[in-house]
């Protein structure tokens, strides 16, 4: 919900405090790094590819093996469209939200992934990975 005060829009408190983090496209891939993910924007060929209804989200083109996205179960060409209850649309939301998240070290990311190819008129699932970054 959002409220409208004098011609600006207040943001609630945690949306305000994601949009708040300073972060570049090539940030947001070291950060994807990081997590165990080598990331891209989703584009059109993408898009229709996947089936999906808009070229939101980052697409996942390698996990990193032994990282926390691959003990959580992200897949190869899952779309991450959300990182703990923050809407991922672009890198730079990617970025932000997995930034702010990885700080708390639990945290779950949902995904959009293509359905089996054998399963006629579904286009994709979406799925919900729990993640626990364990530090030295």
């Amino acid at each position: 919900m959002y409220l409208l005060v004098l011609g600006m829009i207040m943001l609630p408190g945690w949306l305000m405090a994601a949009a708040a983090i300073e972060m570049t496209e090539a940030e947001a891939v070291r950060l994807g790094e990081q997590f165990g993910v080598v990331i891209g924007p989703v584009d059109e060929e993408i898009q229709k590819e996947l089936k999906m209804q808009k070229p939101e989200g980052v697409v996942v083109f390698e996990v990193i093996g032994g990282t926390p996205a691959d003990l959580a179960g992200i897949k190869v060409r899952a779309v991450i469209k959300e990182i703990d209850k923050v809407e991922v649309r672009t890198m730079l939301d990617f970025g932000r939200a997995l930034k702010r998240a990885m700080a708390t070290e639990n945290f779950t990311v949902g995904t959009y992934e293509p359905a089996d190819p054998e399963v006629q008129g579904v286009g994709g699932l979406i799925n919900f990975h729990f993640v626990r970054i364990v530090k030295d």
